[in-house]
């Protein structure tokens, strides 16, 4: 992103995505499960904002309504200027060429029963690019963008390794040159080792072509490594917000501190500072009163039992939704 270009590629206001959950009553209404509660953020080309959180926090769901794969309950998302939610299933299709998603099990999201060659000429079949001879120069260079041999197109997607299914994945999502990708937990089904791997593809892929990236993931060490920003989620709401290198060197929410003591560390004698969190994270059909977040946190007080806490500036380079962040605990004691 250079810094004279100031208008977001992708802008998030206000996003819901609500679902109805059955109460096991015959003639029941059910209940109002708020996956993705009031989230906004914005996003700049050739940026990676990360989303981090415990598992059912909201981040795959907000991954997909942005996308429109699931329809938001409510809210404003604008892409390039133009708004997502008021277009048609035509307009939609035309818009996909730009914003593509990685999926978190690399083999679940390819077609068993085609080839590799297949899979990758699929995004030119349906947009109507290239004759079938083009088609298949661009398959091949698709792989060999992504690492793989040009032998690959002829097999299927069960020989192919974890990691290599992911990088067919990678090659899929960039075939159209998008301008942003959502890779919604793209690393967290593979091996450590290649982990890593697929984490310097997506840097590489993001320099050449200028992509934006929103990354989502719940290994907070996998979101410092690859993100500009991060919103850190808790029970569908962003609770801080902020360039990666002050979030990690100084956290303001407490949920935010306890995500980080929890990263290892890979030195057996060095001192370890963790804070663990007590009891489990809250339904989202049934959130607690005030902040969601005040049933688990150490430093709770009854303000915080009663009133919802707004995201706002904290005078520390982020945004955070507490009443009392951390800096200011620090300030009073």
């Amino acid at each position: 992103m250079t810094e004279s270009d100031n208008t977001p590629l992708l802008k998030v206001e206000n996003l819901r995505k609500y679902f109805t959950v059955k109460d096991g009553r015959l003639f029941g209404s059910g209940k109002k499960l708020m996956a993705v509660d009031d989230v906004s953020f914005e996003i700049f080309a050739g940026e990676t904002v990360g989303f981090v959180g415990e598992s059912g926090c909201g981040k795959s769901t907000l991954g997909k309504a942005v996308l429109r794969l699931i329809e938001p309950t409510a809210g404003c998302v604008s892409f390039g200027g133009r708004d997502l939610l008021a277009l048609n299933r035509k307009e939609l299709r035309e818009i996909r060429k730009d914003i593509q998603i990685i999926f978190q099990d690399p083999y679940e999201s390819l077609n068993p029963r085609l080839t590799i060659g297949e899979i990758l000429e699929e995004p030119f079949v349906i947009h109507k690019l290239g004759n079938a001879a083009e088609r298949k120069i661009k398959v091949a260079e698709l792989l060999k963008k992504v690492g793989l041999p040009e032998t690959a197109i002829n097999r299927f997607p069960h020989e192919f390794s974890g990691g290599q299914r992911q990088r067919i994945g990678i090659a899929r999502a960039i075939a159209l040159k998008p301008r942003l990708i959502i890779c919604d937990e793209p690393v967290s089904a593979l091996d450590v080792s290649v982990q890593s791997q697929i984490l310097n593809l997506l840097l590489d892929l993001q320099k050449e072509m200028n992509l934006a990236l929103v990354f989502i993931a719940h290994d907070l060490a996998v979101v410092k490594h690859i993100s500009d920003r991060i919103a850190v989620m808790y029970l569908g709401k962003i609770v801080e917000f902020g360039k990666a290198a002050d979030i990690y060197a100084n956290p303001q929410h407490p949920y935010t501190e306890a995500l980080i003591s929890a990263i290892p560390i890979p030195d057996p004698f060095a001192e370890k500072n963790k804070k663990p969190l007590a009891g489990e994270i809250p339904s989202p059909a049934d959130p607690p009163s005030g902040c969601y977040f005040h049933t688990r946190c150490p430093y709770v007080q009854e303000q915080c039992k009663n009133e919802m806490p707004e995201l706002i500036p904290n005078g520390k380079n982020s945004l955070v939704a507490c009443h009392f962040s951390l800096s200011s605990l620090q300030e009073t004691s």
